[in-house]
């Protein structure tokens, strides 16, 4: 299996809350990884006199949840109460740059804290996580980002601002690799590590005579601080398990049209990790929506929309159904190859067909006499005959996929029943006198209970296999 599972692991966590003028909501999958390494943090006031300002993030953690876990539970403390937070409050709130260098000082406060824990110090977890992060007060929103998570803000419509990754190629971060003795092969720090800074991976932190921010991968984030505007729609936190198949313009466009088909933030969120799923990703994926006073608003213009899009989508695939003939039910894929060729109209901007596979899935389970229900081999008993035919039958139509009615005809035509055989047998030996009646049974248990044991079926002269 390597670092991913057979098949996806699609629960979700989510939450949702509001206050400050602000409404967020979250999701978050493990996917195909094996272990579920995601974490975050979303607080609405924040104490000492900050009850106006939120905070939220997302840390996607690597080679283990350690790291991630604690800075989703610790990393605010450490920025709030660091000596430069503050500074000299002048106005009603901290100066920019005094917010700045307390969030950097925070950092690596908390980074050379964790290093203090014994199974980090001594190797046994060598985990480490990126940090993706917005602090809004009422006039100013910082983004603070370490690693290649990711943060955007939507104004007016349209991407206004959005963090950069850390990745070994970008030039600085290259540099400073270089200069701590290391190197970037296959895009990563000495070949192994995809990331240039983290918190924790103190394997990559212990070059003598350089400071912290000067090792092979630091723990420096960078802020990028901007004015709040009533043009400000909403702000997505994300991991890269979202930007590997979402560009920000696209992630942008589709919040934007989810959020006008629905005021439900976590269904949203919802909405992203689905269809970045069934876009090809294969990481833990994790969205933070945090929507401001002049948020998108559900459309009557936009749900008609969508309810006319759902329905046109369930026509087409009744007819690519119907339109199957001798060849038999198309399969999932098909059908989804089929409307990927089409033009379809109002199709979600940014999210595409990908956006649409849970309502296609739901017309086509319907449709498909053949489908098989959730839990349908779970109530079977292991190792019984119905999932051995149940397997059987699926393997069967997808060998056989065109012709598979032929197919079975021929192969049930030789198929002996045990019941046939034994009516064959009766007939190549003498009757034997007929046994006293006697009541019909009642039902028999596993422990020869009464009712007497069952009889042995005759074995079939000629098995056969389909």
């Amino acid at each position: 299996m390597g670092a991913f599972l057979d098949k996806p692991k699609t629960e979700k966590h989510t939450a949702h809350g509001g206050g400050n003028g602000l409404r967020f909501g979250l999701s978050s999958m493990q996917g195909w990884r094996v272990e579920m390494e995601d974490a975050h943090t979303a607080v609405l006031g924040l104490p000492d006199g900050l009850e106006d300002w939120s905070f939220f993030a997302v840390y996607d953690g690597h080679a283990g949840s350690r790291v991630a876990n604690y800075c989703s539970q610790h990393l605010l403390e450490h920025i709030t109460g660091s000596d430069g937070f503050r500074g000299d409050v002048v106005g009603p709130e901290p100066s920019v740059e005094a917010v700045k260098t307390g969030i950097r000082a925070g950092f690596l406060k908390i980074d050379d804290h964790m290093r203090s824990f014994s199974d980090l110090r001594n190797g046994l977890d060598r985990s480490g996580s990126t940090a993706v992060a917005v602090l809004l007060s009422p006039e100013h929103l910082y983004f603070i980002n370490c690693g290649d998570s990711r943060a955007l803000l939507c104004r007016h419509g349209q991407v206004r601002l959005s963090t950069q990754d850390h990745k070994p190629c970008d030039p600085r971060e290259k540099e400073r690799i270089q200069n701590a003795g290391g190197s970037v092969m296959i895009q990563r720090v000495n070949g192994s590590l995809a990331v240039s800074r983290a918190l924790g991976d103190y394997d990559y932190k212990c070059v003598d005579g350089k400071g912290p921010t000067e090792q092979l991968v630091s723990p420096e984030p960078e802020v990028f601080e901007i004015a709040r505007a009533p043009e400000d729609e909403f702000v997505v936190l994300a991991c890269d398990g979202i930007w590997d198949v979402m560009s920000n313009e696209e992630l942008c466009e589709f919040v934007k049209s989810r959020l006008e088909v629905c005021d439900d933030l976590e269904r949203v969120c919802n909405s992203v990790v689905d269809t970045c799923l069934h876009k090809g990703s294969r990481d833990n994926m994790s969205v933070v929506l945090v929507c401001l006073p002049n948020g998108p608003k559900v459309s009557e213009e936009a749900v008609k929309k969508e309810a006319e899009l759902d329905k046109y989508l369930e026509s087409r695939i009744e007819e690519i159904m119907e339109t199957s003939g001798e060849e038999g039910l198309p399969d999932l894929v098909h059908v989804m190859r089929n409307l990927s060729a089409e033009n379809i109209p109002n199709l979600p901007p940014g999210g595409g067909l990908a956006s649409k596979r849970s309502v296609i899935e739901a017309v086509y389970n319907r449709l498909n006499p053949h489908r098989e229900e959730d839990g349908e081999l779970e109530e079977a008993e292991e190792g019984s005959t119905t999932i051995h035919l149940l397997d059987a039958l699926r393997q069967f139509r997808v060998s056989h996929r065109g012709q598979y009615r032929q197919v079975l005809e021929e192969a049930l035509s030789v198929i002996r029943l045990p019941s046939e055989t034994a009516e064959e047998n009766a007939g190549d030996t003498a009757p034997s006198p007929s046994p006293p009646q006697s009541p019909a049974p009642g039902p028999q248990s596993a422990g020869g209970q009464p009712g007497g044991p069952s009889p042995t079926p005759p074995e079939d002269p000629k098995p056969s296999t389909v």
